[in-house]
């Protein structure tokens, strides 16, 4: 193992910054609508390690987050800090239409020890720039762990424009951007804006621009599909940072691979999710089941998924 898959450490009670690497954003996985699973748990923590990942992510949208109830919130959090038993940092994410209640699961996490947390916009009414820098600067200083902010407009409605998260930067705990909006020139804007703060982690949630997004000196990728092959994205985070090209054309096509299939069975908002836990479950590493109002895939969805998997070869 070299020693690029060994950069993020803690010291003392600080994350060592910027963040680098893969950060899969762990599946909750679930037996029913208010039971974690938790030996599939264990074995995904595991699962993930083993593949040389460089942190782990819970209770972010990948975890589905906003369908869980606070008990499974906080036993997510205390059995993956658990599992992960120091190994890697822990994220957690913290997002609810509510302040305080944002408040409680930061405290959640500060109280079995995780590293970070990670705070989308609210959502559901959307709010201004103006409103959101205020909503930062409101809980930041309540937040008793780092916080990356999460820029994900697609659920959320609000985005974190560029000039909002330069301003954010200065509020003391904020930490790192975590994009999911697929938009590099938002990023290449973004990262220009706070091109003299080295310190300030920037990660990317689609794997489909990991590699791109790591060529142009981005820190790494938040990507779902670490759940299932942690090594793949790990090795295409080290060919991007190395510009190894002959090894990330090759890696970066298993990559799209992936997203075209396993992501994209039925017309469902939730497809990515499905198809992920759904070949987590074919793996026998979890659960595949969604909390309400979503459910896992049928029969005839999971024959294809199977398949997906075979051609893969990975």
């Amino acid at each position: 193992m070299t020693s690029n898959y060994k950069t993020n450490r803690i010291i003392g009670n600080k994350l060592s910054m910027p963040l680098r690497g893969i950060v899969p954003p762990i599946v909750t996985p679930l037996i029913d609508n208010d039971t974690l699973d938790i030996e599939g748990l264990e074995r995904l923590v595991e699962h993930v390690l083993g593949g040389g990942v460089h942190a782990v992510f819970i209770l972010g949208t990948t975890g589905e987050f906003a369908s869980l109830s606070f008990k499974v919130k906080e036993e997510m959090i205390m059995y993956s800090l658990k599992f992960v038993n120091g190994r890697v940092p822990v994220l957690v994410g913290i997002s609810d239409t509510s302040f305080p209640e944002s408040l409680n699961i930061a405290r959640k996490a500060a109280q079995y020890e995780a590293d970070a947390v990670v705070l989308t916009p609210p959502y559901y009414f959307e709010p201004g720039q103006a409103e959101l820098l205020e909503y930062l600067k409101h809980i930041a200083p309540q937040v008793p762990l780092p916080i990356f902010i999460y820029n994900i407009p697609v659920h959320t409605k609000a985005a974190f424009a560029p000039e909002t998260v330069m301003h954010a930067a200065e509020i003391p705990g904020i930490i790192g951007l975590k994009d999911s909006s697929a938009n590099l020139a938002y990023l290449n804007h973004t990262r220009y804006l706070l091109r003299n703060r080295p310190d300030f982690t920037f990660m990317v949630g689609p794997e489909e621009i990991t590699a791109e997004f790591v060529l142009m000196g981005g820190h790494g990728g938040v990507n779902g599909g670490a759940n299932l092959f942690p090594r793949l994205y790990v090795d295409l985070y080290h060919a991007a940072l190395t510009k190894d090209f002959e090894s990330l054309t090759s890696i970066q096509q298993k990559v799209m691979q992936i997203s075209t299939t396993l992501y994209k069975v039925g017309n469902y908002g939730s497809s990515y999710l499905k198809g992920l836990k759904c070949a987590l479950s074919i793996k026998g590493v979890c659960s595949d089941f969604m909390a309400e109002p979503f459910h896992r895939f049928r029969l005839e969805e999971q024959k294809i998924i199977e398949e997906a998997l075979e051609k893969l070869e990975l």
